[in-house]
């Protein structure tokens, strides 16, 4: 197993690498899956770019994501982004799966509306085993958006070509959080057990008294206790509660802090140390922003 890890810099460097044709366009390419061939000397090996991706595959593909590997057997659409370690695991020849990868770098969207919005897109964080299965309609939509892309950078490239690109791929991350919001909704008695499962962590972390010794939960806490990646696990916390996890950690901080604050011998700074908190003005900053009142004010007032 090779140890290094590469890093993908830039779309020409993606295609130098593994020998595609230069690019038509500097900042965003589209491959063709069942042109791409994986020989042996690049099985096991390590990658970083500083690429977004988005990936449509029809069957199984040997994906190795973190530690993890899987197949797939249908046709799932996948999301990377900048920073995150991927390796292939097993070798690809000429015209095995069919589909297609789109990578685009961050600053071809850096200057639209894009740009500012691309990190609501909590799906490109999603593990590996996370990925959206897409129906058969479903897939050709994603793909007319993908064909809308390909053509801008393939034939016309002009002064509108960076609007449309972004726009048409703007269009198709929101498809892809409708279907992900689809998924959620066929998943719904999975889901119910994942958040059971979240609420019942929470409430063992407070009552063995972890607040106080370790710190308010983070959401890799959580995540590596459901095995869910942390981006989804709030994601789905949000579609089936209304409340994302941060927000269901803090509501259950500030249910605690109201019980506390009416035993007569604990102090503010106590009951902020024994919630999780260093500093009790990060306390009281979090308790007024959900109840309209200091620590102090609601004490004195019940």
């Amino acid at each position: 197993m090779h140890q290094e890890i590469q890093n993908i810099k830039s779309i020409s460097q993606l295609h130098e690498v593994f020998g595609f044709e230069k690019p038509t366009h500097p900042m965003i390419s589209i491959i063709d899956v069942s042109k791409w061939e994986i020989p042996e000397k690049y099985v096991g090996v390590k990658y970083t770019s500083e690429l977004y991706t988005v990936g449509l595959k029809d069957k199984s593909c040997g994906l190795q994501y973190g530690r993890n590997h899987y197949d797939f057997d249908e046709g799932v659409l996948l999301f990377t982004a900048p920073g995150q370690v991927q390796s292939v695991s097993k070798t690809q020849h000429l015209d095995e799966i069919k589909g297609w990868m789109l990578f685009f770098h961050p600053d071809l969207i850096r200057n639209v509306a894009l740009g500012r919005s691309i990190d609501e897109y909590g799906f490109f964080a999603y593990d590996v085993y996370e990925a959206l299965h897409l129906s058969d309609t479903e897939q050709k939509t994603i793909t007319d958006c993908k064909t809308m892309i390909q053509n801008e950078i393939s034939e016309r490239i002009d002064n509108h070509s960076q609007t449309v690109i972004a726009s048409s791929l703007e269009l198709l991350l929101n498809l892809s959080r409708r279907y992900y919001e689809r998924q959620f909704n066929t998943r719904s008695a999975q889901n119910s057990d994942v958040v059971s499962q979240f609420h019942t962590l929470l409430n063992s972390y407070y009552k063995s008294g972890k607040f106080a010794e370790t710190g308010i939960p983070s959401v890799e806490y959580f995540s590596g206790k459901i095995h869910l990646s942390g981006n989804y696990l709030s994601d789905l916390l949000k579609k089936e509660t209304g409340y994302a996890l941060k927000d269901h950690v803090n509501n259950f901080i500030v249910e605690k802090a109201k019980t506390l604050l009416l035993i007569e011998n604990e102090t503010i700074s106590g009951i902020a140390y024994n919630l999780g908190f260093n500093y009790p003005h990060y306390f009281s900053r979090l308790f007024k922003s959900k109840t309209g009142l200091t620590p102090q004010e609601y004490k004195l007032l019940n």
